[in-house]
């Protein structure tokens, strides 16, 4: 009878290893939809590239600060330090150096990166790069980016570890998270956001909602999250505590400060960095600013309009 119970056991706790095995595994993308990708174009890339901030993170960093310099934004070499609750990540080397930067990858590694938090070797990436917005983005702007990345200058040099502690430190465990974190689909539906009647007024409003869910990320700074690290979408850019040190990132949705903004002022202040109270962008606003000023007007219209379109917190 001992035996018997022992052997139940024993099958039990490997039945639950294999089903935790088989849930925390890394899921790509299927073939049917990479066979989809278009040929990218890396003029297009460039405006994608500054849509996603992604010098804001891998540019150069100057040692003597620990900050990016303006002059590394396109010396995509990482190696800046972020603070959180779960411990320092360190953002890679994305430059087009073969050996360490993201130059032998192909286009499938860099759309399954993107779009699944996956990497080339199979493994889980954190989710301190931000794919659960990038999920959003469409086949074609990936493949955009990915032709611009192959433009810039390679540099070598990897920069050093994450400094996590355990069970942080476990990517594997990252699989679960992704589960109920990793999603293409958009955050406020057009009905949420009073979807307009004029054909041209709602592909402003989508084109914005795609900006801001997608590619710009806005999100992870002004989203709140909980103590497994996941963005509480009912309180969609309601605002969030500081990932290191004290403060607080603003809200941007109504009630938190943009009220008597309207569309034209906050499109203005994404160019040039001026509210309409004549101060002027600070912080790490700065950077984000200064990319989103490298894209069309028109994109800049586009997020302003998804801004002032955002419902009341609570339905109020």
């Amino acid at each position: 009878m001992r035996r018997t119970t022992l052997g139940l056991g024993v099958g039990l706790v490997v039945a639950a290893g294999a089903l935790a095995w088989i849930a925390t595994m890394p899921r790509t993308l299927a073939s049917a939809d990479l066979a989809d990708m278009p040929q990218g174009d890396a003029q297009r890339g460039a405006l994608v590239f500054w849509a996603g901030g992604c010098a804001s993170c891998h540019g150069a960093v100057d040692p003597a600060t620990g900050i990016i310099a303006a002059a590394g934004k396109l010396t995509l070499s990482g190696g800046l330090h972020m603070k959180t609750p779960f411990g320092t990540f360190v953002t890679p080397n994305i430059s087009s150096d073969a050996q360490d930067g993201i130059g032998g990858w192909s286009q499938t590694d860099f759309a399954n990166a993107m779009l699944t938090g996956t990497s080339p070797q199979g493994g889980h990436y954190y989710p301190a790069f931000p794919y659960t917005s990038y999920a959003r983005m469409s086949l074609g702007d990936v493949s955009d980016l990915f032709a611009f990345m192959q433009t810039v200058e390679p540099v070598s040099g990897r920069p050093a570890n994450h400094e996590l502690d355990f069970p942080f430190n476990i990517r594997r465990g990252i699989g679960l998270w992704k589960r109920l974190n990793l999603s293409p689909e958009p955050v406020m539906s057009l009905e949420q956001l009073g979807r307009p009647a004029a054909e041209e007024d709602l592909a402003l409003l989508v084109r914005g909602r795609y900006l801001v869910e997608g590619p710009g990320h806005c999100g992870a700074c002004h989203t709140p999250r909980d103590a497994l690290g996941s963005l509480d979408l009912s309180r969609w850019l309601d605002g969030a505590p500081a990932p290191a040190g004290d403060g607080k990132i603003p809200g941007l949705s109504p009630g938190h400060g943009l009220d008597s903004w309207s569309v034209s002022d906050i499109a203005y202040y994404l160019e040039s960095g001026f509210t309409p109270d004549y101060d002027s962008v600070g912080g790490e606003m700065a950077a984000v600013q200064a990319n989103i000023a490298k894209l069309p007007a028109r994109d800049r219209e586009a997020i302003a309009t998804y801004l002032k379109a955002l419902p009341v917190p609570g339905g109020e």
